[in-house]
């Protein structure tokens, strides 16, 4: 008889369905930018498609990303309920700041989304075209000054890539970085800068409401529904796509990584995380397992050789 019961109540656990896991997920970098975006995004879509019960995100800007890395290695070590956003501006500012973790570190999960850089300036702006700023530029590299996200990231390269593709010594640039898109967002708007570059799903809300105005995009062919030429029509060869992925703890179990990258896998293909990407302008560019560990070390060697090549990597 008792046999029964237990073998009874070892099936009726079985026919339970597997609880959600938490989450916290780490934006390292000031509210208002792409990876807190990202990370908030995330954690309103795993929470609604019943992928998690709960969903935490924590800020943690500082030197491209670079701060909240080493703090997430250091504390987060075996901890499949800790996750971190990332992405190509992450790439570029570990080589920048010589800093001392990287993407080997953490456990790489998917490459999520993918989003092309705008080139704007404040709708006061004397400068309506690209070739206004090319000219500006020539004449005095210096005047220019130029409002984007960390160094060594995807607008820092972005703004380096243009003065090159412009004929003008990237080294000479007068680039300001901004821990978080806010930030670069208020000193565009508030005139301090001459132009401003980020992801472009950053910028469309002010362009729209025309306090801003969109030189260019940095996409191989115009982007549907977005009224800017490409810079490669402009006359500058140059395309980028800055990227974002999502990663977890180091020193996690291959169970343990299965479950978050079966997690991450759900997300990707739910209709709220279609929908959010509709509404953000954000492309899919889901990508994960070894393909995604191969493209990684690909576009880590690839960024490395730019950042040398307008001096900010000796």
């Amino acid at each position: 008889m008792k046999s029964i019961i237990v073998s009874g109540l070892v099936a009726w656990a079985l026919a339970l369905p597997a609880l959600a896991a938490d989450y916290t997920i780490m934006a390292p970098a000031a509210p208002g930018g792409g990876w807190d975006q990202t990370a908030r995004t995330m954690q309103d879509v795993l929470q609604a498609e019943g992928i998690s019960d709960s969903v935490q995100v924590q800020n943690v800007p500082g030197a491209g990303g670079t701060v909240g890395l080493a703090q997430f290695v250091a504390g987060a070590a075996g901890d499949p309920s800790q996750l971190i956003v990332g992405g190509y501006v992450m790439v570029g500012a570990i080589l920048t700041n010589a800093s001392p973790v990287g993407l080997d570190d953490v456990t790489p999960i998917a490459r999520l989304t993918g989003e092309y850089e705008a080139i704007v300036v404040p709708a006061a702006s004397p400068i309506q075209s690209v070739s206004d700023l090319v000219a500006q530029l020539k004449a005095d590299p210096g005047s220019v000054s130029w409002a984007g996200g960390s160094a060594g990231g995807a607008d820092h390269i972005t703004v380096g890539l243009f003065a090159k593709a412009a004929g003008v010594d990237p080294t000479k640039i007068n680039y300001i970085a901004f821990s978080g898109g806010g930030e670069a967002l208020a000193a565009i708007l508030g005139n301090q800068v001459t132009a401003g570059v980020s992801s472009l799903g950053e910028f469309l809300p002010q362009v729209q409401a025309g306090t801003m105005r969109l030189l260019a995009v940095t996409s191989d062919e115009r982007i549907a529904g977005v009224d800017a030429p490409t810079l490669t029509e402009s006359g500058l060869d140059v395309v980028l796509q800055n990227w974002r992925m999502v990663a977890a703890a180091p020193g996690l179990t291959d169970e343990q990584k299965a479950a978050v990258a079966a997690d991450i896998e759900k997300l990707n293909a739910s209709e709220g995380w279609k929908a959010a990407l509709e509404t953000k302008g954000w492309a899919n560019t889901y990508l994960a397992g070894a393909e995604f560990e191969a493209q990684l070390a690909k576009d880590t060697e690839t960024t490395e050789a730019i950042l040398r090549d307008i001096g900010l990597v000796k």
